[in-house]
């Protein structure tokens, strides 16, 4: 369940909706759905209305949800009528094609509604109008329904080209837990000892976006890093770092802190791409 919120916070803070961001409102993300959600429940933790929710993911039926199937979490800047045109922000790895496929309607639309924009070069955070294709009664569906049983998990996504390498976050540290799902099929962050040294660094320059506590996992610290990526470090004893700063590679970030059961010193290491996980030996060097 932790995962879960620190998920949304990274998410939030993409879309500008909590924190300090240096960004703009277009980056926002997707949430992996897991067993036992509901569309509201997502609305209400993310702190988006329901309908929202509902316009920006026309083809998902809230009350046939699967486990492993994405939300689109809108920011701030982008808009859904009614009726009419939305208002897009392009996330990493979007296409034009991909854009159509979400919202029911074609490549070729998007094209026309957005004169000079060369669709091989879009770039992160680009509005585009969108034109509402028919997928989009879709929304009416009732949003009460949970993730059902059947697993269907999404792709990783391909990272942005030229991203990293970036560095291990501890010296001299050990693999104690890979990234991927656990028995229950709930995914788990990767999870590293350190040795005599207990200090975290970050992998690469960037912003930090958050530096604060969560509940069960103590200091955590967010950096905000070039090509919408994202790097965590979690169950932080004291933290080095504050909302806003601006760090290269190697700065100090937080002490670890003692696991009272394993008598340990473990980081809780994530890596994000647009607030999505991924396997951080994917890029870390």
């Amino acid at each position: 369940m932790y995962y879960r919120f620190l998920t949304l916070l990274v998410l939030l803070l993409l879309a500008g909706c909590a924190g300090r961001t240096t960004g703009g409102g277009g980056e926002a993300g997707y949430i992996t759905i897991q067993r036992g959600d509901t569309m509201s429940a997502i609305a209400r933790q993310a702190g988006i209305p329901l309908l929202r929710l509902q316009r920006f993911n026309p083809s998902v039926r809230a009350n046939d949800m699967r486990i492993g199937q994405q939300l689109m979490l809108p920011g701030r800047n982008e808009r859904a009528p009614g009726d009419g045109q939305y208002r897009y922000a392009v996330r990493s790895g979007d296409t034009l094609g991909r854009i159509a496929s979400h919202f029911g309607t074609s490549s070729s639309r998007i094209n026309a509604a957005n004169r000079g924009i060369d669709p091989n070069r879009l770039r992160i955070g680009q509005m585009l109008t969108v034109p509402v294709g028919s997928a989009s009664a879709s929304t009416t569906s009732r949003a009460t329904g949970t993730a059902g049983a059947q697993s269907s998990p999404a792709p990783a996504s391909a990272l942005p080209k030229g991203a990293g390498p970036w560095s291990w976050p501890l010296r001299g540290g050990q693999v104690q837990r890979e990234f991927g799902k656990d028995s229950r099929d709930a995914l788990q962050p990767m999870l590293l000892s350190a040795g005599s040294d207990h200090t975290a660094r970050a992998v690469a320059s960037g912003t930090v976006r958050f530096a604060g506590t969560m509940r069960q996992l103590g200091g955590v610290v967010i950096v905000h890093h070039d090509q919408n990526l994202q790097s965590v470090y979690a169950q932080c004893e004291r933290l080095n770092v504050s909302n806003g700063q601006r760090i290269s590679a190697g700065t100090p970030v937080c002490e670890i802190r003692r696991d009272a059961g394993t008598g340990r010193h473990d980081l809780l290491f994530d890596t994000r791409n647009a607030g999505r996980p991924f396997n951080p030996r994917q890029i870390v060097r």
